[in-house]
């Protein structure tokens, strides 16, 4: 939002570390290209605000909406990464407004060591053109591992994945997610699951042109590194 006008939609979810924090992407907050700094709006508006929609507290599935600041008088109010900046396509956006929420934080614990590797099936869960599932809950597109996930693409924390995304599924969380059953773990081995497993891999940016249906992952880790290095952004 900037000025109350709605700018676009994407998608976000939250994490629990060191207090709660909303997980995007800078060119969705910033309204800017994070490689040349480009406005992306065609009326040159920088957000002032987001507008979240957050689960009612003991009931699951009734969302109300809560205004966050992103700036104020002293400039941005997200973090960025220590190191790559905004080229690091994702930010963490404190939150403040939780009165009457129910969060449903996605973990940033490494948990069980699931093999991952690529051609492994994903799930982006977010708002293609900001259309919801049943009950206002978030559309599963799926997607294959295009590139080593453990290896930095183009000298980032990030890996592409193959997928038919499209606007609106920004700074959504990507899953390995499996139903249950035998299940490979990294060490080689398999272990059995009585029900679905699900490990969050990363942050997905968008498409890496608009005739590829290769999208970037920023690793789950750079979301901690994030946090926990505490840089305000500049701009």
């Amino acid at each position: 939002m900037a000025n109350e006008n709605q700018l676009s939609t994407a998608t976000a979810f939250v994490v629990e570390h060191n207090g709660p924090h909303l997980i995007t992407n800078y060119h969705v907050v910033a309204a800017r290209n994070p490689i040349t700094g480009d406005n992306l709006h065609p009326s040159g508006a920088w957000p002032d605000e987001v507008i979240v929609l957050h689960n009612v507290a003991g009931q699951l599935g009734a969302w109300q909406p809560r205004k966050e600041p992103v700036r104020n008088a002293a400039g941005p109010l997200w973090l960025e990464h220590p190191t790559h900046g905004r080229r690091v396509d994702v930010v963490a956006l404190p939150l403040t407004q939780l009165s009457g929420v129910k969060l449903h934080a996605h973990s940033l614990d490494k948990g069980v060591d699931l093999a991952i590797g690529v051609a492994q099936g994903v799930s982006i869960i977010g708002f293609p053109f900001g259309q919801t599932g049943g009950g206002l809950l978030g559309v599963w597109v799926q997607g294959t591992i295009a590139t080593e996930p453990s290896i930095n693409f183009d000298e980032l924390p990030c890996f592409l994945v193959d997928s038919r995304t499209r606007p609106g599924q920004s700074g959504s969380p990507v899953l390995l997610y499996r139903d249950g059953g035998m299940i490979p773990m990294a060490d080689g081995g398999v272990s059995m699951f009585a029900g679905p497993i699900e490990k969050l891999l990363g942050v997905y940016s968008g498409r890496i042109n608009e005739q590829s249906d290769l999208g970037i992952v920023w690793r789950r880790e750079v979301i901690a590194e994030i946090i926990d290095g505490g840089n305000r952004a500049s701009d």
